[in-house]
């Protein structure tokens, strides 16, 4: 194998690749990528048996081959190359190392055989269809922040999606809860997506496709089945195993019976938890919410810190009502509404509160209260 290509275009696709590569590992081509040189483009492959990255670049191929190759230690020489860098990778002899030179350096690593690397066969998966980058983009930013990081339930590390009916209209929804707050998000169903399972994909397979579809502008096709579900776009496919449990009847937990309404001004109330919020104690971070007519009182104390209280004007209309949040769990719910106002629906103190952006209906958000 022997070939020659862009430094900026290896580093961007081993960034990629070997971001899956696990830094620990028991069996030692697993910590390796796969280099596959044929017809004027070069793919790398990556994975941990779970979940498998390809992607393609294009290469002056001079000899055509396969090798593997330590994934880390490939990406950190190439990243330490000079800006416009030409880079020569060329597998020696017996193909037991691979030989990589650019300007006047030169590096020799030692390569493990190609037919040990493990294949992630995608299988028969039985639904395709197309989500924009931006759509997908969002269904992951407004639910992932409540995925569980318990392995415990490990039923809920991860999203699930899957088809329903919202209000008469076929949608797309997007679900991830930890017990403590939950996150539901819809779109309209996608053709192609009638009748297809509901999947609960895995937390690193949720961070590792927003990292790839960053600055991605086009169509993300999804193709699945009940035990894998595979992403391609551009030059790149990622496919990941699903998690194998049930994920709990979330309808269940979103109450439909508040009565007490809060409207207040996003960024404004977001400012004010975030300040007093500084006072609550780093264990509990706890902070209380005052209901009354025209206003909020935000307030926190702890016995090392002492204690902070803020008014923000909010449209309420019920009697007093006193509640108490993980400034946290409220921030990051906060900070994905985009519109310029929150909707607070509340029971009582001890019922879980629904939140909502007032100028998009297509996300709901469910917060435990906590005593403070």
């Amino acid at each position: 194998m022997k070939l020659i290509i862009e430094r900026a275009a290896l580093l961007k696709s081993l960034g990629h690749v070997q971001s899956v590569v696990e830094r620990r590992n028991t069996i030692p081509i697993l910590s390796n990528v796969r280099i596959d040189a044929a017809k004027g483009k070069l793919a790398l492959n990556a994975t941990d048996m779970d979940i498998e990255i390809v992607e393609s670049t294009a290469a002056e191929v001079g000899k055509p081959g396969a090798t593997t190759a330590p994934a880390h230690t490939l990406y950190d020489i190439v990243r330490k190359l000079p800006d416009g860098a030409q880079v020569e990778l060329a597998t020696t002899g017996d193909g037991g190392q691979i030989a990589l030179a650019a300007g006047r350096s030169k590096f020799t690593l030692s390569c493990l055989p190609v037919e040990d690397f493990p294949a992630m066969t995608g299988g028969d998966l039985s639904h395709t269809f197309k989500l924009g980058a931006a759509d997908l983009r969002g269904l992951i930013d407004r639910t992932r922040f409540a995925i569980s990081t318990e392995e415990t339930r490990y039923y809920l590390n991860g999203i699930y999606l899957h088809g329903t009916i919202s209000e008469g209209v076929s949608v797309l929804r997007a679900v991830a809860t930890d017990g403590h707050r939950l996150a539901r998000v819809e779109l309209p169903l996608p053709d192609g997506a009638a009748g297809m399972p509901g999947v609960i994909v895995p937390r690193k397979a949720v961070i590792e496709v927003r990292k790839l579809i960053e600055e991605v502008e086009g169509d993300i096709s999804i193709s699945l089945s009940d035990s894998k579900i595979k992403f391609a776009f551009d030059n790149v496919v990622l496919t990941s195993k699903l998690i194998d449990g049930t994920f709990p009847d979330y309808e269940r937990v979103i109450p439909t019976g508040n009565d007490k309404v809060l409207e207040a001004d996003r960024k404004a109330l977001f400012d004010a938890v975030d300040r007093v919020s500084a006072i609550s104690s780093e264990k509990s971070r706890s902070i209380k919410m005052a209901c009354e007519k025209g206003l909020v009182t935000l307030s926190a104390s702890s016995p090392e810190a002492g204690s902070a209280t803020e008014e923000v004007e909010a449209s309420y209309g019920a009697g007093h009502l006193e509640i108490g949040f993980n400034s946290r769990y409220l921030l990051e719910i906060m900070g994905q509404i985009e519109g310029d106002a929150a909707r607070f629906t509340m029971a009582d103190a001890a019922s879980p509160t629904v939140i909502r952006d007032v100028a998009d209906g297509s996300a709901v958000y469910v917060l435990m209260p906590m005593r403070v």
